[in-house]
């Protein structure tokens, strides 16, 4: 996705001059620079205005498990959520496990499910079920390390890494989980095995892949990800990292950078400017094609940093907004729809509070304005990025989106007082208020929001 400063015509000569020189540049290059073509630059049709929403089964319901949170489906679809990604579904090591319950990222086998969530047969169930409910379903996948009780363990030690002594190792305090070795091939087509799986048993849609790159080489990816998708067209991958390379194997990866950013800035610490100088610095990292994941929380976020209040304060909603809005895919995390206002328990036993639904509301309108606006699909099948000046600038910001006859402005005021925001190069325009649905007229550029109130105009 490109990002453009209103400013940028003025060097459009420029511009395409050393467009001309680099295309020069490129064709001297050799063939093995060339993009490999099992690579996929397009992505599943299904994908291209969605949204994610992370499933954490074992707080979800009373019961935690794969029914009870079937039920909620329904509710789910009419929310406007199209990807369903579930937290590790299999079976957690009991050897070293930290907790009662254990973390879900100590895999103690890959082809079986965590029998407090139910049984193989409830999970392709709720498969089926989200796929009747016209929703797409991932699950999380863990090649990094495995629980300390794995068979692997005894059956291939070969496959994990070792220590001075030769013993098994960990990484950092994950004393709860064994370092796998991907120098040792044979692994490789162990776990592309075990991938394939779950799309040959219970037919899922892809995969949230955690650790994507910590310890395993890109060309294990470049080599499963191919092969993988042999079994499913159309299948989705998601690296839980946040490099460029990882681009074009995986459709998406995360923004972790812009996570940290938003919660310095609602903390005060860092300016409003500084999101124009990160997306700029994006622009320039990553390819257009690449899906980025933005979001205001997840299960890491929640559980060891913080609540939505505890991280944004009274800004919550407009930054939720740009999460949704600013360029790329959105996700929201288990209980986002109803205010979730405690840090849930990572090793044991923490339902949500489902104290009723305050932001389902909210989060359907952001789907659905997604939905209908190109400018706002993800990657290349959105619009650029157009970061619009403000006044006052300390505590206001400002971008559209366009593409084709689609267009989205959003307006954020982020003080604690009602402010009269001028918007730079905006002219008198007529809109379309996307949560109220009246028609409103951006006068000479100009707009009143109240405190910590937003605007997402449609045109």
């Amino acid at each position: 996705m490109k990002f453009k400063q209103s400013f940028s015509r003025k060097f459009g000569f420029l511009a395409l001059f050393l467009s001309l020189v680099m295309a020069g540049w490129s064709c001297t290059q050799s063939s093995e620079q060339a993009p490999d073509p099992s690579a996929h630059i397009d992505h599943p049709e299904w994908s291209k205005s969605a949204n994610m929403y992370e499933v954490n089964i074992r707080q979800y319901t009373p019961d935690g498990t794969f029914k009870a949170f079937q039920e909620e489906l329904p509710r789910l679809k009419e929310m406007g959520v199209d990807i369903l990604w579930l937290m590790p579904i299999h079976p957690i090591g009991e050897k070293n496990r930290k907790g009662k319950l254990g973390s879900y990222y100590s895999i103690q086998d890959y082809t079986a499910v965590n029998t407090n969530f139910g049984t193989k047969q409830d999970f392709i169930d709720l498969v089926d079920a989200a796929h009747e409910q016209g929703m797409k379903l991932i699950i999380d996948w863990v090649p990094n390390h495995t629980a300390w009780d794995h068979p692997w363990i005894t059956e291939h030690p070969e496959y994990y890494m070792k220590d001075s002594t030769g013993s098994i190792t960990y990484e950092a305090d994950w004393t709860d989980t064994a370092m796998l070795n991907y120098e040792n091939k044979e692994l490789w087509d162990k776990m592309i095995e075990n991938m394939k799986y779950w799309i040959e048993e219970a037919n899922i849609d892809g995969f949230r892949v955690d650790h994507a790159g910590h310890d395993i080489p890109l060309a294990f990816w470049k080599k499963a990800i191919p092969e993988v998708n042999k079994a499913k067209e159309d299948f989705f991958w998601l690296a839980e990292w946040n490099t460029p390379e990882m681009h074009p194997w995986f459709d998406a990866t995360y923004t972790w950078e812009y996570f940290h950013l938003t919660t310095s800035i609602a903390s005060g610490d860092t300016s409003l400017s500084a999101l124009t100088t990160y997306m700029e610095e994006q622009e320039s990292k990553f390819p257009d094609h690449a899906y980025r994941l933005y979001f205001t929380s997840n299960h890491d976020e929640n559980s060891w940093n913080g609540t939505d209040e505890e991280l944004f304060g009274d800004n919550f909603e407009n930054f939720a907004v740009m999460a949704a809005t600013i360029d790329g895919m959105p996700l929201v995390y288990s209980g986002q729809e109803t205010g979730l206002d405690k840090r849930l328990e990572f090793f044991r036993k923490d339902t949500i509070d489902w104290d009723g639904y305050e932001y389902e509301d909210f989060y359907k309108t952001l789907f659905e304005l997604k939905d209908n606006h190109e400018a706002l699909w993800n990657g290349q099948y959105g619009g650029d990025f157009e970061h619009i000046s403000t006044s006052p600038s300390e505590q206001t910001y400002a971008y559209k989106r366009v593409k084709g006859n689609s267009e989205v402005l959003v307006v954020l005021n982020f003080s604690d007082s009602e402010q009269q925001i001028t918007l730079e190069g905006v002219p008198e325009t007529g809109y379309t208020d996307a949560f109220t649905g009246e028609t409103m007229t951006v006068g000479a550029g100009s707009v009143m929001l109240e405190a910590h109130g937003y605007l997402v105009l449609e045109k």
